[in-house]
């Protein structure tokens, strides 16, 4: 059990990126594509967070071509590059599944001012 906690303590990144849930990111996500490498972006609305330690995750929901898409990136992923904030949300839940329901501009999330 110590050399599983041992193993999990060395994957986990120093610094976590810094968003919550509603805000727009953008997500830099690292492609393997035979022997070539690339970064990928994947821009959304996080919607939720779940877990913590090394299995914590976090989903972004886009909409592409009128197709809502959902990704779930695991924080401490090395394929994950790193996470850039685009817009701050205000939001006043902890899981925004409600979003899955809505279209258009009900499916926008309130910008938060600082």
């Amino acid at each position: 059990m110590d050399a599983l906690r041992l193993i999990a303590n060395e994957s986990i990144k120093t610094e976590k990126p810094k968003f919550e849930i509603g805000d727009t990111v953008k997500v830099h996500v690292r492609i393997k594509e035979g022997e070539k490498e690339r970064i990928q972006l994947f821009e959304g609305t996080v919607i939720a967070q779940k877990h913590g330690g090394v299995q914590e995750t976090f989903t972004v929901r886009r909409i592409s071509h009128g197709c809502g898409i959902e990704r779930v990136f695991p924080v401490h992923s090395p394929n994950v590059d790193k996470v850039e904030v685009v817009r701050n949300g205000r939001v006043r839940r902890a899981k925004l599944y409600y979003l899955r329901d809505r279209v258009g501009k009900a499916a926008k999330v309130k910008q938060k001012i600082k």
